[in-house]
């Protein structure tokens, strides 16, 4: 079957914590839904979605993988997605492709630091929060359900109870029987609790329920439960074990009757336009409509080529449809129109609003691109999921001359892959730069880099960007003469360099009068001062924060040129800023941790000793604590590891960058000596 109507469609984003179950729990579904014989094992590296090969050596999903079955005359696509924190990023790109974010939760785990972060992430979809492995020994179910209220709040009530032993679920919705036996709570309180719910979104229907004391059935809730859902109201607990099948089949159940389908679930935000100029658009899932798509994947094959994996918001796409990516001129025509399934692509004749398709060998897709068929939908884009900011930095050096290009190239086919990937080059060092979410992040980009691209490489600690300014303002006037027969060299440059504030820039300015330096030459003087603020004067940084204002000079009539004015603008710049008392700027990151409360104390001894400030405390959960502090990015090394082993890993993190300040003296003194103990610049 292809779905042919948008009511058919289901879509769903497994989401959680590493190690909860999402992959073994797709393989249960599909296995029940009839689509695989079988069900297959992430430790055999037989499922479905877990197909790479470094997937399957590490035992965890590294991106996000689709399949699809059929179940009641439903189309149900589950996207398996990521649970290391490290990929959080590979995560989230998954969210503006479904309606559903199913929150796997660990029975035995209970609520960890990746469950808070995809709940958090996914506050603007209709949520389900799946507890798996109920058939675990010495599960306090009572107490797990008392957890997730406290956590999430008390619009998490429970749609179906485990039995005692974990062996199999009881219905408390579609037809709830009283007299089961149940782990906690009955099935009466949980269906009440459920339809008292739902009926506060409703009122003619809350007045039927009270005053007349009439029974509902599924039906007749549909459509408010369908609001709660969307508003945050409702967020249904189910119990599932993959592994005995208990609960699998109410959860197929649940999935096709009371999970939204894309005209049920909250609209997809799509704007028009850039930056605050930027408008919302109304997107409707209407086959008669223009088509418009958005890519939210992209994997690249060095020898299948570029996929691009895109969500049908409007409109109907065919074999033959011509398609525009973003505001591009030129359509593309769709060869072959594919559906998913783990690691096979499969033809398609059509795909309708709510759809996930892909098209091959694309090479102008990216993620983010909106693919539509008219140009009233040129600029149009849809609001992208808050994705954690890399910090986390590497520099990578070939060990073959002549693979830096190549390197290049593989770096840009895994930017694709990753929105929390950053690659940048470092001109100081001439170094490639990567930089990630943390170590296992970048331990699985090189590997991939190595795997997939056979490249070799070496890896070392990013130089830290320190910069340099100034603190006063001075003058200075440098004259470059040089003769040797024939034509020489002459130029002569006075300037003034003045401090600015922190964040200000560089400024250039010129108040030479009476063409003491010509114009023709003025352009090289300024590529002169830009060398000299590129390559530092007190030790080798950058420089920011500081005018230049070029005031008088000198020409000749035969012996100036270009050559002589660069390289006086340079030297006047180098005195004239250590004339104006330089300092070294360190660079400041904005760290937070969330953490429980016992570990408050360690934490916060941890950020004094890396030269930490607390800039605030919070508190976003009941046990738990959140620490803010700037620390020196130079003291950040190693403090992924440590936090871990503070916390025995169930902790969280995230750093922003945060300016530059002045660097302690000692630092000061130890740079400045390092770059002149390397040859620096004489004047």
């Amino acid at each position: 079957m292809t779905p042919t109507s948008v009511h058919d469609i289901r879509n769903v984003a497994l989401l959680g914590h590493a190690g909860c179950g999402k992959t073994t729990l797709l393989e249960a579904l599909l296995a029940a839904a009839g689509e695989i014989g079988s069900a297959g094992s992430v430790e055999r590296g037989t499922t479905v979605s877990d197909f790479d090969p470094q997937e399957k050596e590490m035992g965890h999903s590294l991106a996000t993988s689709i399949a699809h079955f059929e179940w009641a005359e439903h189309w149900i696509n589950l996207l398996d997605t990521p649970g290391l924190p490290d990929l959080s990023g590979r995560a989230l790109c998954a969210l503006p492709a479904v309606e559903t974010a199913a929150i796997v939760v660990s029975a035995p785990a209970g609520i960890e630091s990746g469950t808070r972060r995809m709940m958090e992430a996914a506050a603007d979809k209709c949520r389900l929060i799946v507890v798996s492995k109920i058939d675990s020994n010495g599960i306090d179910f009572d107490a797990l359900m008392r957890q997730l209220t406290d956590t999430f709040g008390r619009e998490c009530l429970p749609i179906n109870l485990p039995a005692p032993d974990g062996s199999r679920v009881v219905d408390c919705f579609f037809a709830p029987d009283a007299g089961a036996a149940t782990a906690f709570s009955s099935v009466d309180a949980a269906h009440d609790a459920i339809v008292d719910q739902v009926v506060e979104l409703d009122e003619a229907l809350m007045a039927a329920y009270l005053e007349q004391g009439e029974s509902l059935d599924p039906a007749q809730l549909h459509d408010p439960f369908e609001k709660a859902l969307r508003e945050g109201h409702l967020i249904p607990v189910c119990f599932v074990s993959a592994r005995s099948g208990a609960g699998v089949r109410e959860l197929l159940d649940l999935l096709g009757r009371l999970m939204p389908d894309p005209t049920e679930g909250n609209p997809p935000r799509f704007l028009k336009g850039e930056g605050t100029s930027a408008q919302p658009v109304e997107v409707v899932p209407d086959p008669e409509r223009h088509v418009v798509a958005h890519v939210f994947e992209v994997s690249n094959d060095p020898f299948r080529g570029k996929l691009g994996i895109f969500r049908i918001h409007q409109g109907r796409i065919t074999p033959n449809t011509q398609l525009y990516i973003g505001d591009g001129r030129k359509p593309f025509k769709v060869a072959h129109l594919l559906r998913i399934q783990g690691k096979n692509q499969v033809e398609t004749p059509i795909g309708v609003p709510g759809d996930l398709c892909a098209v091959a060998r694309v090479d102008e897709i990216h993620p983010g691109a909106v693919l539509h068929d008219s140009h009233d939908e040129d600029y149009y884009h849809l609001v992208a999921p808050r994705y954690p900011q890399p910090v986390f930095g590497l520099a990578l050096i070939p060990q073959k001359h002549g693979d830096e290009q190549k390197l290049s190239e593989a770096l840009t086919r895994l930017l694709d892959e990753d929105p929390c990937l950053e690659v940048g080059f470092d001109s100081q060092s001439r170094q490639t730069v990567i930089r990630g979410l943390g170590e296992l992040h970048l331990k699985i980009v090189l590997e991939q880099l190595r795997s997939r691209w056979n490249l070799q490489f070496e890896t070392a600690t990013p130089a830290i960007p320190y910069r340099e300014t100034i603190t006063g303002q001075a003058e200075a006037r440098y004259r470059h003469k040089k003769q040797s027969g024939g034509a020489g060299q002459f130029g002569e440059v006075a300037l003034r360099v003045e401090a600015l504030e922190r964040g200000a820039g560089i400024e250039l300015g010129n108040e030479v009068k009476g063409g003491a330096i010509p114009t023709n030459f003025l352009p090289a003087v300024e590529k002169g001062v830009r060398q000299a603020i590129a390559e530092g004067a007190l030790a080798g940084f950058p420089v920011q924060d500081v005018r230049v204002v070029l005031v008088d000079g000198k020409h000749h009539a035969v012996d100036s040129n270009e050559v002589s004015f660069v390289t006086a603008g340079r030297q006047a710049t180098v005195e004239a800023l250590l004339a104006a008392r330089p300092i070294v700027l360190e660079p400041l990151l904005e760290v937070t941790v969330r953490v429980e409360d016992s570990h408050f104390g360690e934490i916060s001894a941890e950020f004094s000793a890396r030269r930490g400030r607390l800039r605030d405390t919070g508190s976003p959960a009941p046990g738990w604590t959140t620490i803010t502090a700037v620390v020196p990015m130079a003291e950040m090394n190693g403090f992924e590891a440590r936090l871990k082993a503070i916390c025995a890993g169930d902790s969280e993190f995230s750093m922003i960058a945060a300016g530059h300040e002045p660097a302690p003296p000692e630092v000061q003194h130890r740079l400045a000596g390092a770059h002149t103990g390397n040859g620096g610049r004489s004047n």
